[in-house]
């Protein structure tokens, strides 16, 4: 949700993107006639307000909901859902490429890529209705398109309306930040709201930090036939991830005919003609990269501006608004969820939050943000998927650690697929068979990183990951790897003299 006068320009505005446009902002919508004190208003309808708002309601609470922008936020308009419609056409594009290696024919020359981006907006519009305006409105929800402004603890405008609430949940989300480069806001710069309205490729695209978006549009574009150079004030990619998984990412993208640039510092833009010049210095000396585009991949700010958080009493300073564990602001009537007040920003951590809100808010709860198990994935090829800690969290905090590592190429369906690049790495607290932490670099890392969450979760061990029946072949089957290399451990030197002993009798 970015400032109310600068909403997403979608383009091009085909039947798709106005499809997507009548179900996330309606363009006659007719705001409701507020209906006395609401149990519970959410401001921004993207994952976090959407999830409070549906769960409060199909309880029975009597709510509002308030969307500036786009309904559905981020992940459906500019984030998830877009990018990566676009993965996958770019993983189709190198798959067909790649079929010779099997056996297929020699294929080449240039995709459409064009018609790849028309098949991403035509599937986001068909996804759109589940976030729209008139799903939640059916759903008894009185939804208000515009700026909510808190005029008072328990109250707030929009569109020229007073509602008063019992309990809120401030949603708002977070946007690109503009980052303080000369000339670069001159020289025309991209970021992820308006990325995915590309029709036409880049022969040259220069992409600013080596996050997780930053490294999937990289790969992407790359393998569609852009010339992709990553600036990066890092030494590898990735540079909170694993890095043993980084560098295999960081490889396959080189691969890919990504060139990564480490350890530059970007100073100024400046546009020449159609093209833009990035003028970075790396230990002191100059360098200039021509591009086409500018992709601005690192960086963002909370959605604070106009929100009158000091009329409501709410507290909140440059990450986003101050919650406790179990969510409240300084205000106690008013909550937050998602990525205006957390540090994981991702949509499956803003729908648990949201859960956490209409729980506490509405019912007395005390569910603690604190306790949440929050898994995530960045989707290259192969992708790298994490839950719980890393080896060096477990270290600053105290824990004794084993570290079981299992290699994608000891797996047998890994290497028919022709992707045995990668590994598992299962951190057990010292000692015992717990799982404390888990990193999977595989190309199907986000499907397969569920099950290591949900021992982590239920207090499951890799004992009994090991006694349960894995389908044979499946990549997932590295899992019950690595509890048959527990199992292995903790065959110690004394324990195999017993063995020994007990069959030289058997």
């Amino acid at each position: 949700m970015s400032p109310e006068n600068d909403l997403p320009g979608l383009a091009p505005m085909d039947e798709f993107n106005t499809e997507l446009l009548h179900q996330v902002r309606p363009p006659h919508w007719k705001n409701p006639t507020p209906k006395g004190t609401y149990q519970l208003v959410a401001i921004g309808a993207g994952a976090a307000g959407l999830i409070s708002a549906a769960g409060a309601a199909g309880l029975g609470a009597r709510v509002a909901i308030i969307e500036r922008n786009l309904m559905g936020g981020d992940c459906l308009n500019v984030g998830c859902v877009p990018s990566k419609g676009v993965i996958r056409a770019a993983r189709a594009w190198h798959a067909a490429a790649q079929a010779k290696t099997f056996g297929g024919p020699s294929i080449s020359g240039p995709g459409d890529f064009g018609m790849a981006m028309q098949r991403m907006r035509k599937l986001r519009a068909k996804i759109s209705p589940v976030d729209g305006a008139q799903r939640f409105s059916d759903l008894g929800i009185d939804v208000f398109i515009g700026h909510a402004t808190f005029t008072g603890p328990d109250s707030l405008e929009v569109g020229g309306q007073t509602l008063r609430f019992k309990k809120a949940v401030i949603a708002t989300g977070a946007r690109a930040a503009a980052l303080p480069i000369p000339g670069l806001k001159e020289a025309g710069y991209l970021t992820n709201e308006n990325f995915f309205n590309q029709t036409s490729l880049p022969k040259r695209l220069g992409i600013i930090g080596a996050g997780p978006i930053g490294c999937e549009m990289a790969q992407s574009f790359a393998r569609f036939g852009s010339e992709v150079s990553v600036l990066d004030i890092g030494e590898h990619v990735l540079p909170r991830e694993d890095a043993d998984a980084a560098s295999i990412v960081q490889a396959a993208m080189k691969r890919d005919g990504v060139r990564y640039i480490p350890s530059a510092s970007l100073k100024e833009v400046k546009r020449r003609g159609e093209e833009r010049i990035l003028h970075y210095h790396i230990d002191g000396q100059a360098h200039e990269l021509p591009v086409d585009e500018v992709f601005v991949a690192v960086g963002r700010t909370p959605n604070l501006e106009n929100l009158g958080l000091e009329a409501a009493g709410v507290r909140a300073h440059a990450r986003g608004v101050e919650v406790d564990d179990h969510l409240r602001t300084s205000n106690k009537r008013i909550f937050a969820a998602g990525d205006i007040c957390s540090p994981y920003q991702f949509t499956h951590a803003a729908d648990a939050m949201a859960r956490i809100v209409v729980q506490n808010a509405l019912f007395f709860g005390r569910a603690k943000l604190s306790d949440l198990i929050i898994p995530w994935c960045t989707y290259t090829s192969p992708e790298v998927a994490h839950v719980g800690m890393y080896a060096h969290d477990a270290k600053a905090k105290g824990v004794a650690v084993n570290t079981i590592q299992i290699p994608l190429s000891e797996v047998d369906r890994a290497l028919l697929d022709g992707e045995d690049e990668g590994f598992l790495k299962v951190h057990v607290r010292q000692g015992s068979d717990q799982i404390v932490g888990a990193t999977l670099v595989a190309e199907h890392a986000g499907e397969m990183i569920g099950e290591l969450a949900l021992a982590i979760s239920a207090k499951v061990g890799l004992s009994k990951i090991a006694k349960t029946i894995h389908p044979y072949p499946t990549q997932g089957e590295v899992i019950k790897k690595a509890g048959d290399a527990w199992n292995r451990g903790k065959l110690t030197p004394r324990v195999a003299a017993l063995f020994k002993l007990f069959f030289k009798f058997f």
